[in-house]
């Protein structure tokens, strides 16, 4: 995962000069126009917002601690970056996982400043009565250039595959009322030397992207939703304003309704990262993300990114959230109309 730029609500004139000193921490910023195409594709049917009731009825199920106890067996095979044996024992798991449901596993090798890496998408798909995919994703890789720190990626990797699996156990074995969805453990989201939009980055989503396009998958996209360093104890999930802001209120409704909105959007962010590929071709996306892990982002990326900095509980908020939100998209009318942001 990789940070463009931050800011907060109560954000001063005053403090412009240490905000933009935040916004070139650890990259290159891109320019106007790259974050423009990044932030709001042009405006099109399938990126307006749709009309969506309020919902009723018992909330979603999540076992915190099935998911607890996945994301510890993650993070028990250590480092796991593309390309090591690791990363091949995490697919494996991951495989096991979702034996007997419909999965595709999506494999290439990538052009990375290393060389050439293999990198391997995991798709299980769940099929709905609706006509359209709600795609969740998260990866499940860790940092390249930290392979040998001891880097064990607990919440960045860890949490996301974790969530993943978890909800895998929710949507098994029933027919789907709504749209189907598709749970997708994408590979190479890390950078294998130093991230570059485009470049030296999610590797595997902009292959699907890629791929999605050419085969018109696409346009079926109703919604992708990106969960990324989800498992902070301290759970505060940023709003992305590279993200679709529709789906990004969408979301904000759905953690209101279980009661959990004083866990988001505190905060305003610029995010780069899974969903990126996938908001520069149009498709609503949003990134569930708190990218500040530890005062001042501290344990991100370092060997200090382990279990003990996590709860069960945040996980499970963030994995009810995504299910609530699936939810409220099932119930959209097809119909789309002009929305304004929920919440500034």
């Amino acid at each position: 995962m990789k940070f463009v730029c931050r800011g907060t609500k109560f954000a001063l004139i005053f403090f412009l000069a240490l905000t933009l000193a935040a916004c070139t921490q650890n990259k290159t910023a891109p320019d106007a126009e790259d974050n423009s195409s990044a932030a709001a594709a042009a405006p099109t049917a399938q990126n307006a917002a749709p009309m969506i009731p309020d919902v009723t009825g018992a909330p979603p199920a999540f076992d915190s601690e099935r998911a607890w106890q996945y994301t510890k067996d993650v993070v028990a095979f250590g480092p796991r970056p593309i390309g090591s044996a690791n990363h091949k024992k995490l697919e494996d798991y991951i495989l096991a996982h979702l034996k007997g449901d419909d999965v595709v596993a999506d494999t290439f090798m990538a052009d990375t400043p290393a060389g050439q890496l293999p990198v391997r998408n995991i798709i299980a798909r769940y099929q709905g009565i609706k006509d359209g995919v709600i795609i969740i994703a998260g990866h499940y890789d860790t940092g390249y250039p930290l392979r040998d720190s001891g880097y064990v990626g607990a919440n960045d990797g860890g949490s996301s595959t974790a969530v993943l699996l978890e909800l895998a156990n929710q949507l098994r074995g029933k027919k789907r009322e709504g749209y189907s969805v598709w749970l997708l453990w994408t590979d190479g989201e890390e950078a294998v030397k130093e991230w570059k939009n485009g470049v030296d980055s999610v590797y595997g989503v902009r292959y699907l992207a890629n791929q999605w396009q050419k085969d018109g998958t696409l346009k079926t996209i109703k919604a992708f939703l990106l969960a990324d360093m989800i498992g902070d104890a301290d759970l505060n999930i940023d709003r992305d304003e590279n993200s679709t802001p529709w789906l990004e209120d969408l979301i904000y409704r759905a953690a209101a309704q279980l009661g959990y909105q004083s866990h988001f959007y505190a905060r305003k962010v610029g995010m780069d990262d899974d969903h990126t590929p996938l908001v520069q071709l149009g498709v609503p996306s949003a990134d569930l993300i708190d990218f500040d892990y530890g005062y001042g982002n501290v344990f991100w990326h370092t060997p200090q990114d382990t279990l003990d900095k996590l709860s069960p509980k945040s996980i499970a908020i963030v994995g009810e959230v995504i299910l609530e939100t699936v939810r409220m998209l099932d119930a959209s009318s097809g119909q789309t109309h002009t929305q304004t942001n929920a919440r500034p």
